[in-house]
């Protein structure tokens, strides 16, 4: 009996022992729910990282991980799209991601112009409504300016006033320029044709103002809103209405380029604009 005790005795040590030995070795396993928890605050953090990121719309090379304006356009910069949540997930599973790594980035926005009829008036003070009159089946090329401006707003009058003249007839029948004042308040129809006739804005080539709310959601929708108007930048948007294609380019780019942007839109294609050069006229 005393044998069969010391055996028991000794074989219930063995188990102790084993049981301490694997108990040991689980807290330097990455397999369990901290290691999973592990992973899903970092790639919670990755998103925040991303979230915190700002581009560019027009040039896509130029990121900061703080708001401000874009070096080269001067555009506001925009919130970068979270888009890289769910290929870290793929990622810790070992999944190759849906999008091809080789994939172009994508164009600048087009197709999606939503623009608003709102009641505008132009430099004679005809009552319009802004894309009914001034939108509907055309070809347009808008820029933002107002008349007090004295640093970007007289060179991009000067590129409508070169369009117009290298374009000629062209102007008013195929393309049509369209000028809106980011300060509805101060730029009654009066002061607008005063400030065009500086540059010679002929037939096809018109200003718009209008009610300050009108111009709020007019300008909101065309992604010209701006709390102070000496913010606003010198982009210009180049419509076709009828075949859906729009883009915005760099609105002191040099004239060659962007009448190709015209042109290319009146055909019903668009391509990357950003890469204009830009140089003052």
């Amino acid at each position: 009996m005393n044998t069969q005790s010391t055996l028991f005795k000794v074989f219930g040590l063995i188990l102790m022992m084993l049981a301490a030995v694997q108990a040991g070795a689980q807290p330097q396993s990455e397999s369990g729910p901290a290691a999973s928890c592990h992973s899903s605050s970092h790639a919670n953090a990755s998103s925040k990282r991303e979230a915190k990121s700002y581009v560019c719309p027009m040039h896509a090379d130029v990121k900061s991980a703080k708001p401000g304006k874009c070096p080269k356009c001067k555009m506001e910069l925009q919130k970068a799209k979270v888009e890289n949540t769910v290929a870290v997930a793929n990622h810790n599973k070992h999944v190759e991601p849906a999008v091809n790594s080789t994939t172009a980035a994508p164009a600048p926005a087009r197709n999606k112009m939503v623009i608003p009829d709102v009641h505008v008036l132009d430099q004679y003070g005809n009552e319009l409504n802004f894309y009914s009159d001034l939108i509907k089946d055309k070809t347009v090329a808008i820029n933002f300016i107002f008349t007090n401006c004295t640093s970007i707003c007289p060179p991009l009058a000067a590129t409508f006033a070169r369009l117009q003249k290298e374009m000629g007839d062209k102007i008013g029948k195929d393309v049509h320029l369209i000028s809106i004042s980011v300060d509805p308040l101060t730029d009654t129809p009066e002061r607008l044709k005063a400030w065009g006739a500086k540059f010679k804005a002929g037939p096809g080539w018109t200003f718009v103002t209008g009610e300050k709310q009108e111009m709020d959601k007019l300008l909101t929708a065309l992604g010209a809103a701006v709390s102070k108007r000496e913010d606003h930048t010198p982009a210009m948007i180049i419509g076709n209405d009828s075949k859906g294609v729009w883009t915005r380019t760099y609105g002191l780019a040099k004239i060659p380029q962007i009448m190709g942007v015209i042109q290319n839109v009146m055909a019903g294609r668009v391509e990357e604009s950003s890469s204009a050069e830009e140089t003052k006229p």
